[in-house]
């Protein structure tokens, strides 16, 4: 080791610790992502309240330790070595910040997410998921488990509707019975009619509707397509 990066390790806060401090840190440390709770040290370690708080203190000014925030529990002190981020089950993940649920991201991925519904008139998940991948919005991706919950909680919020392909019109591209979202406003404009009993099928969108009789040779009871969607 050369004698420059021996000086450098001498001057490490981590080289000035009491046997107390070091104790506490290395416990932290070996928590790694996951942290620890005071309480849980104090039992870990058999030492005094007042040695483990005097302890923290000292190495939270050394920038050795730090406080984080858990969600599950945010009235502990739990700390972590300054060197890992908290782990999911601690920060709630990409929907909260500082241990708070972030509103602002939330309504971000929310009106993308509106964006390229109504540019696609029809959007499957995978659809939805790739476009705001390649939007270069969001630093990280988000996750298959996150998309899902955001489109849930605005189908919800009636904000979108959820509704099958019948592989016609609008749905040419989609196979059918594959499951898609549609924008109930576009932009902001005036509501667009919810998916009832009749639009959603494929009568609706036949260009043969008008020739369509019980027991005429265009009918219910021969046609592929309607059947096909009695199927799901």
């Amino acid at each position: 080791m050369s004698q420059k990066r021996k000086w450098q390790d001498a001057k490490s806060p981590a080289n000035s610790l009491t046997d107390h401090e070091r104790t506490l840190y290395n416990l932290i440390r070996s928590k790694q992502d996951m942290g620890i709770w005071s309480r849980d040290m104090k039992q870990e370690t058999n030492f005094p309240d007042t040695i483990v708080n005097k302890s923290l203190k000292s190495l939270q000014a050394k920038n050795l330790i730090k406080e984080v925030v858990n969600i599950q529990s945010k009235g502990r002190k739990h700390f972590m070595a300054v060197e890992f981020e908290p782990s999911k089950e601690l920060s709630g993940g990409a929907w909260y910040a500082d241990g708070k649920l972030d509103m602002d991201f939330i309504k971000i991925v929310r009106k993308q997410c509106v964006k390229h519904i109504v540019r696609l008139k029809v959007a499957t998940f995978e659809g939805i998921s790739d476009a705001l991948k390649r939007s270069g919005i969001f630093k990280e991706d988000l996750t298959k488990q996150q998309i899902e919950e955001i489109l849930r909680a605005m189908v919800l919020d009636k904000e979108i509707m959820e509704l099958k392909s019948n592989g016609s019109g609008v749905f040419n591209n989609i196979p059918v019975g594959k499951v898609c979202y549609k924008a109930v406003k576009e932009g902001g404009s005036a509501s667009e009619p919810r998916i009832g009993a009749f639009s959603s099928i494929p009568c609706g969108v036949c260009p043969q509707i008008s020739l369509c009789t019980p027991d005429g040779i265009i009918s219910p009871k021969t046609c592929v397509y309607y059947t096909k969607w009695l199927e799901f």
